[in-house]
């Protein structure tokens, strides 16, 4: 990427004040001292791995998201691969998926020796396109495996509909999701089985890496709480050949606090949303930025913020704000298929044309609850001045090329 040329257009003075993509201290010190009390405890028992803690967040998490069964382990990525295996999908079986989301959505599948087959997504929401997923069925599909991408569902509705009529099982991935709706019911229980992570960037994060996969079957849930001990059924009397994914007590404890605060921090991410929307507005930034949507019957839990930058312009723009000290990133910058590790299944450039676009647009900037609306103010103000200098250092490079 060539480097700006110098720019008419003012920085804002922002360095003795940055605005962070992600910043986990603000929220800590929220509930510093439950926090701090809560681990005083678990090490006072010295009960580490699952117990009582853990089966109470599993509890918990049930009913938070309405399941019957809430099963913890060690992380979402972890999630996924049980619930795979505790649906018998491997060698030979195809599970439809998005090339446009985390590694771990594709290298689940990998990992239990299934096929993942990639469709496309739709720009409006970047969620897997239910047209797409109807076309890849085959005799070989046992699976279809959603992500509610930065926390929007998916057209489960549609996808489900596609499961009933083809005997397919379905997985959610809501790593990034916890506490987001559709049509008035939660993810992870919009299919047959939803996987959360809580990876401490997540919208309920823990002090370390963490997991957990809701189902109403209460079949279903027992494997996979054997699965996660070695496939131990109690005793030493392995039926089966699992892993070892437990979910420690002390994360356990800790997200229990966390949860009782998740809706008021879900609650600060819409508020920020909502700012941006109206001060992206008001700075008329909507021919080149263009904003996440919320489509209907849909509660947006907002684990990123992800805009589209147009006229090829996301690099110089992310360039220009990181020159401003403020945080930005994107979320993902290559599409699962065309990751080299999945070149043997044969997928090629330009086979997910929405997808490969959404790679070279995609923009995520601050979000978290604490965030305030100055801080929300000078990222505008700043994203606003990058758009103005990227365009000015396109046309300084057009001018350059055509002498």
């Amino acid at each position: 990427m060539n480097a700006p040329v110098p720019s008419t257009v003012p920085f804002p003075k922002s360095e003795d004040n940055p605005v962070p993509l992600i910043d986990l201290k603000p929220q800590y010190q929220s509930i510093k001292q439950e926090i701090d009390e809560t681990v005083q405890r678990v090490f006072e028992s010295q009960g580490f791995v699952l117990g009582e803690d853990v089966s109470h967040f599993e509890e918990e998490i049930a009913n938070y998201c309405d399941s019957r069964h809430a099963v913890g382990c060690a992380s979402g990525t972890d999630a996924l691969i049980l619930a795979l295996k505790a649906l018998d999908i491997g060698p030979g079986d195809e599970v439809i998926t998005t090339p446009f989301s985390f590694f771990a959505t594709a290298s689940c599948i990998e990992r239990v020796g299934a096929i993942p087959v990639f469709v496309d997504v739709k720009k409006e929401c970047f969620n897997i396109d239910p047209d797409a997923i109807a076309a890849a069925i085959t005799p070989r599909t046992r699976a279809i495996l959603p992500v509610h991408l930065y926390g929007q569902c998916a057209d489960m509705d549609a996808i489900c509909r596609l499961a009933v009529k083809h005997n397919l099982v379905v997985i959610e991935d809501a790593a990034q999701a916890i506490g987001s709706e559709f049509q008035g019911r939660r993810a992870g229980v919009l299919g047959t089985v939803g996987c959360f992570s809580f990876f401490p960037t997540k919208n309920l994060g823990g002090a370390g890496d963490g997991g957990m996969i809701t189902t109403d079957d209460a079949q279903l849930a027992e494997r996979m709480r054997r699965l996660r001990v070695h496939g131990d059924a109690g005793r030493y009397e392995h039926l089966e050949v699992g892993m070892n994914s437990r979910l420690d007590a002390l994360q356990a404890a800790i997200l229990s606090v966390k949860l009782r605060h998740l809706d008021s921090w879900t609650e600060g991410r819409q508020r920020n949303a909502g700012w941006y929307d109206e001060l992206c507005n008001n700075e008329n930034l909507g021919d080149v930025i263009q904003l996440p949507e919320t489509l209907p019957a849909r509660r947006h839990v907002y684990n990123q913020f992800c805009v589209r930058v147009s006229e090829g312009l996301r690099d110089d723009v992310l360039n220009c704000l990181r020159e401003q000290k403020i945080g930005c990133a994107v979320y993902y910058p290559k599409p699962l298929h065309l990751q080299p590790c999945f070149a043997h299944h044969g997928y090629q450039k330009g086979q997910f044309p929405v997808s490969e676009q959404l790679s070279e647009d995609i923009m995520a900037l601050p979000i978290f609850a604490e965030l305030k609306r100055p801080q929300i103010e000078q990222v505008v103000s700043g994203l606003s001045k990058a758009v103005q200098v990227a365009r000015e250092n396109k046309t300084w490079q057009s001018t350059k090329k055509a002498a």
